[in-house]
């Protein structure tokens, strides 16, 4: 996903030392016969599974480790991966059998342990984990996490190791799609080398997925390579992947017409008018369950007020989602009506139409209500994004330039790049935005409840911009303790609807997944994550 000149020579410099094959030879940046490069960033953080909820380090986790489920990568469907069994009788208690056989890639087995130590360490307060959260469900989160104060507890009161392979499970609450959660990256097991070494683990984690880490350079590359034991059916089919960190989609792209890089994950807006002439059907687009959207600091009292939501709503009104989704994007982005995404289907939980005419295109009625509102808060909307992934600059620009020419002042909207994803998560995460933010949604699993309460929940891991809404956190409280699927979905969508009423953060457009590959691959294929499968991608 990145390049530019500098990062090109980077990348090129760390290909000659993985392996013996230059690039510009056509062989493909990775060199060796069976492995394949793709582009990549490099992530926020070091990739512990608790730690990680950005998309570049969870690629990585996705080939290194597998859990208890997983997503199907055609239908997004949970499946049971190394859970043998997950009952219930009331959907609060949960008794776990792990399949026999699974050893992680430095021979260790895979116990009931693995999860029970790897959950707990991911819900203490002391690690300071990112995906705490995702253990909030379980009994005793209160005391390992609390929301002020010191820790009262080293373990979740609600895990229990029954046996060699069985652990027990009890929520707080009912929550009868739980199980379909697991699948996510931070209920990942964990070796006993992760707590007996820690720092020797971070600088080359070990999991028990069909590749393991061979190396990794920030600003660089990480080279991953097939793990010939893996137990699993999903063995890798190829030798490996090296990801070569790009600072710029762009070069990643023209690196791959050259045959110095063999997969590209993200098509760059600039090339879109040419790319299926250019890659002659070795090009992706495919839909996904990804929604862009801009958030807001409502830390900043100025954007939390009653006029604010007027002003948020004037400003959804002011952008032209069509002309941006056709013009600059060639379809392969779809104008946004709701805070979710069609992947999920009507009885996921999709609302078609939502939004309704605050997500229409109507500069006059856009003026109105940002003037009802108090006006622009700081008389100028700032819209800060990373720069270095997703032609974020092309389409913060044309964004602006729509409120601009809606709003009749061709200084009413301003791109503010940041120039890495990191640096911008990092921004995010110490709450120094001064004005909206890019606030693009990858779906962690394929539940409407998924799209909801991580980025809108009081208090909630993914909810940047600090929102608060006690009817949001009501209903999403009653739609997790719903044992009948149906009904929990109805009750999701009435909490969206208290997220449409309030203008909680503007939907953009739904993101279809896209990619080009070299002539060496074969078998490329996307998920409904939008990423790469990359076990089943064959080389040569």
């Amino acid at each position: 996903m990145r390049g530019a000149r500098h990062a090109r020579w980077a990348a090129c410099a760390v290909a000659a030392v993985l392996a013996p094959t230059a690039c510009g030879t056509g062989v493909g940046a990775g060199g060796a016969a069976g492995v394949l490069t793709s582009s990549w960033g490099d992530p926020q953080n070091p990739l512990e599974p608790a730690n990680t909820n950005e998309v570049q380090g969870g690629k990585v986790l996705d080939m290194i480790f597998r859990g208890l489920k997983r997503y199907d990568p055609r239908t997004g469907k949970a499946e049971n991966m190394l859970a043998e069994s997950i009952e219930t009788r009331d959907s609060r208690n949960f008794t776990v059998t792990v399949k026999d056989g699974w050893k992680f890639s430095n021979g260790e087995p895979v116990t009931a342990r693995s999860f029970v130590d790897a959950w707990n360490y991911g819900a203490s307060l002391r690690n300071n984990q990112k995906n705490a959260y995702f253990f909030g469900y379980i009994e005793g989160y209160d005391k390992v996490h609390p929301e002020s104060g010191a820790q009262r507890a080293d373990t979740l009161s609600g895990l229990k190791v029954t046996g060699p392979r069985t652990f027990t499970v009890r929520l707080g609450q009912k929550f009868s799609t739980f199980p379909d959660t697991l699948g996510y990256p931070a209920f990942a097991p964990l070796p006993r080398a992760f707590f007996t070494d820690h720092a020797a683990w971070v600088s080359k984690p070990v999991g028990n997925g069909p590749y393991r880490i061979e190396s990794y350079t920030k600003g660089s590359a990480m080279a991953l390579r097939k793990w010939d034991a893996y137990p699993g059916e999903d063995k890798a089919r190829n030798d490996g992947v090296t990801l070569m960190v790009y600072t710029d989609s762009n070069t990643a792209y023209t690196d791959v017409l050259a045959g110095n890089l063999d997969l590209v994950d993200d098509v760059p807006a600039t090339q879109l008018k040419n790319v299926r002439t250019d890659l002659d059907g070795r090009y992706i687009n495919t839909p996904a369950g990804i929604l862009q959207t801009l958030a807001f600091p409502y830390y900043d009292k100025k954007w939390d007020t009653g006029g604010a939501r007027k002003v948020r709503t004037g400003l959804s009104m002011a952008i032209n989602r069509r002309q941006i989704t056709e013009t600059l994007f060639r379809n392969t982005r779809t104008p946004a009506t709701d805070w979710t995404s069609p992947v999920l289907g009507a009885e996921g939980g999709y609302q078609a139409g939502l939004c309704g005419s605050a997500c229409d295109y109507d500069p006059a009625r856009a003026r109105e209500l940002i003037r009802e509102g108090g006006g622009i808060p700081g008389g100028q909307v700032k819209i800060t994004y990373n720069a270095d992934t997703g032609s974020h600059k092309q389409w913060v620009d044309a964004v602006c330039n729509s409120i601009n020419n809606a709003l009749g002042n061709d200084k009413a909207c301003v791109g503010n790049p940041i120039g890495t994803f990191a640096d911008f998560r990092n921004q995010i995460g110490r709450h120094k935005m001064a004005g909206p933010f890019r606030a693009g949604w990858q779906m962690d699993y394929p539940l409407i409840q998924n799209f909801l309460q991580p980025l809108y929940y009081t208090g909630a891991s993914s909810n940047d911009g600090q929102w608060s809404n006690k009817d949001f956190d009501r209903l999403v409280d009653r739609a997790n303790a719903e044992t009948d699927r149906a009904k929990a979905v109805r009750l999701f969508q009435q909490a969206e609807g208290v997220v449409r009423d309030n203008m909680a953060a503007i939907p953009l457009w739904y993101q279809n997944g896209s990619a080009g590959y070299s002539q060496r691959l074969s078998n490329v294929t996307l998920n409904p994550f939008s990423v790469p499968v990359y076990d089943e991608i064959k080389v040569g």
